[in-house]
């Protein structure tokens, strides 16, 4: 099996080089609370999105390069994320509930959302939110925090870091995909302590699995129906009040894998 194995810095990138820009224009996209990138389809109205956040030290023009969503006619929206005061890694998201934040993150998303419907004719109300790494960690927790902020959300190799929300902290059910690489040791699916402030510690993913079965009323633990027949092993919940859970693993590290961009699309068109 084949993958991108991206560092955070670059990992959202599924074709050529990406060009920053606003729907073709040299300069970014700019809101009141920020800026991101958008890239659009060719001879499609009202389109669809993919939004992806982007990983740590990484910018939103990387988002432009999945061509795949473009081919299918969906816009492709990468915002800008801010560097934290003498931050070492570079721009990123204010994810972590017990740090200080650099900017409210759901209200800029949602400006990002506003503009890029008024702007250039996206249809929000058909918007996938993912996100690579600590992107993918800001998408867990706005997933929590405003399940109403996208149609449906999509973290890769990121989610809840420690101490885990509580199981009923989330606000409502969810239509979510989760991504991640059996082999990541840079957000291992058990979590660990970071390198230099072992007081911070990333979240076990198996338990964050629980926490959306909890918040869309899951019958059981276990995932109902499983497929490893192709180059990603689905585990899906079939049995749930409301909502859409699935958790996908790909034999990879930390990276988004090729063919990513296609199966959340599937993934995503399915519900409907």
């Amino acid at each position: 099996m084949k993958h991108i194995l991206a560092s955070a810095a670059i990992a959202v990138g599924l074709g050529g080089a990406a060009h920053a820009g606003c729907a073709g224009s040299e300069e970014t996209c700019k809101t009141d609370m920020g800026e991101y990138h958008i890239a659009l389809p060719d001879g499609v109205e009202n389109p669809p999105a993919l939004l992806f956040l982007h990983g740590a030290g990484g910018n939103g023009k990387g988002a432009l390069r999945m061509k795949a969503a473009l081919d299918r006619g969906y816009a492709v929206i990468g915002p800008n994320g801010l560097k934290r005061p003498n931050s070492r890694f570079g721009p990123g998201w204010s994810f972590h509930p017990d740090r200080p934040k650099v900017r409210n993150e759901i209200p800029f998303i949602r400006e990002v959302i506003a503009d890029a419907a008024e702007k250039h004719g996206v249809n929000p109300d058909k918007v996938l939110l993912g996100g690579f790494s600590i992107g993918g960690s800001m998408v867990s927790y706005m997933a929590c925090d405003a399940p109403d902020l996208a149609a449906a959300y999509a973290p890769v190799a990121g989610s809840f870091w420690r101490p885990h929300p509580e199981m009923n902290a989330c606000q409502a059910p969810v239509k979510l995909l989760h991504t991640h690489g059996w082999k990541d040791k840079t957000v291992p699916l058990e979590g660990r302590p970071l390198r230099s402030i072992s007081s911070i510690k990333q979240g076990d993913v198996f338990y964050g699995m629980q926490i959306w079965r909890e918040t869309n009323g899951c019958a059981g633990m276990r995932a109902d129906t499983f497929d490893t027949s192709g180059d990603f092993w689905h585990r899906k919940w079939d049995t749930c009040d409301a909502g859409a859970l699935e958790f996908v693993m790909h034999q990879g590290a930390h990276g988004i894998p090729r063919g990513w961009t296609d199966m959340a699309l599937d993934w995503f068109e399915g519900l409907e």
